[in-house]
């Protein structure tokens, strides 16, 4: 026999099952708001005013120096004496190495005897025109000049200059201070004419080679302040100024720039290091770019009003490794939330915390 429940019942039993839901539901979001509590955040904030902007614009280069000299020997012979190593420090006419030197005082000596020889024959010869050497400066020139013809005087006096001039070369001087490099020949050997003994680089006269694109040669100019860091020791910090910007845009769009960098002692030849170009561009409204957030892809800053964040659409200009230009969306005189940002809404309560 089957049995049928009163309608009465089922009224009941689904009244009673909705108050139980109802009552769970209370339980569950009281629980939530014990748990997580509404909290104001904390934030920093400035006032907005226009400052000085520094424009900031990075590109990689190569160190290279100035003044670096090839010291090369101009006679082959063997090199009796290397006076320095690679990375000693020189002073302007200290000895870097220097030639055997018996053939070359040989050859000077027969040279300036011939030379000797070559001055008896045209005194000589000036006597037999009526004139004596020591009135050479009464002679006619045209006698004069065919007296040292006849005689071989001139052709003495160049062999013997050549020969000073190469026993004088002999010994390689530095011809300013600096620091030695590339040395890899060695004592007892034949020197070559055709390659460099050594390079000669001074420390103090670096200059960083680097290009930027053509469409920002209007933010630079001759003088603009430079930051170099090489690559291999970020830490090592030098500062310059653009001495020179090449008048030519190559087939890539890069125009090539150099700067003179105060000389350290980390800082070598052939370095790769990183150059920051600075240049001021006057009073601008700046904030730090800790304070533009994205929102759906838009640039947004929050300012304080009423100790509560409110959402502020702006436009920024140009940037540097901090902070950004605004050109829309902010006055002078705005306070402006610079940390605590990333998860405000608007109008969301805040609280102010030092720095």
């Amino acid at each position: 026999m089957i049995k049928y429940c009163p309608i009465w019942m089922v009224v009941l039993l689904l009244a009673c099952t909705a108050c139980g839901k109802e009552k769970k539901a209370m339980e569950e979001e009281e629980t939530v708001n014990t748990v997580l509590p509404t909290e104001t955040n904390e934030v920093t904030v400035m006032t907005l005013e226009e400052t000085d902007f520094h424009h900031e614009l990075i590109s990689n280069g190569k160190l290279e120096a100035r003044r670096q000299a090839d010291m090369r020997f101009e006679t082959a012979e063997p090199i009796a004496h290397i006076y320095v190593k690679n990375g000693d420090r020189v002073r302007k006419g200290d000895r870097i190495a220097s030639l055997a030197s018996f053939r070359l005082e040989n050859q000077r000596a027969t040279a300036l005897d011939a030379l000797e020889k070559a001055k008896l024959e045209l005194q000589d010869v000036l006597i037999g025109q009526g004139y004596m050497l020591k009135d050479s400066a009464r002679v006619p020139a045209d006698i004069l000049k065919l007296a040292k013809t006849q005689s071989g005087y001139e052709q003495a006096r160049a062999a013997y200059e050549l020969a000073n001039y190469e026993w004088n070369r002999a010994t390689l001087t530095a011809p300013f201070d600096g620091i030695i490099a590339n040395l890899s020949q060695k004592e007892y050997n034949v020197a070559s004419t055709s390659e460099a003994f050594c390079t000669l680089i001074d420390p103090q006269s670096m200059e960083a080679s680097f290009t930027i694109l053509e469409n920002e040669l209007p933010l630079i100019q001759t003088g603009d302040r430079v930051e170099v860091r090489p690559f291999a020791a970020s830490e090592v910090k030098a500062n310059g100024r653009i001495t020179e910007i090449n008048p030519w845009v190559d087939e890539h769009g890069m125009v090539q720039v150099k700067a003179a960098v105060e000389g350290t002692d980390r800082l070598f030849g052939g370095m790769n290091v990183q150059v920051s170009v600075h240049r001021s561009l006057g009073k601008q409204l700046v904030v730090p770019k800790e304070a533009v957030v994205l929102r759906s892809g838009k640039q947004v800053v929050f300012t304080l009003v009423d100790n509560k964040a409110n959402w502020v659409y702006v436009h920024t200009g140009l940037e540097n490794a901090t902070s950004y230009t605004i050109t829309d969306g902010l006055k002078a005189g705005d306070v402006v939330i610079t940390s605590g940002n990333i998860n405000l809404a608007h109008e969301a309560p805040v609280r102010l915390i030092e720095k």
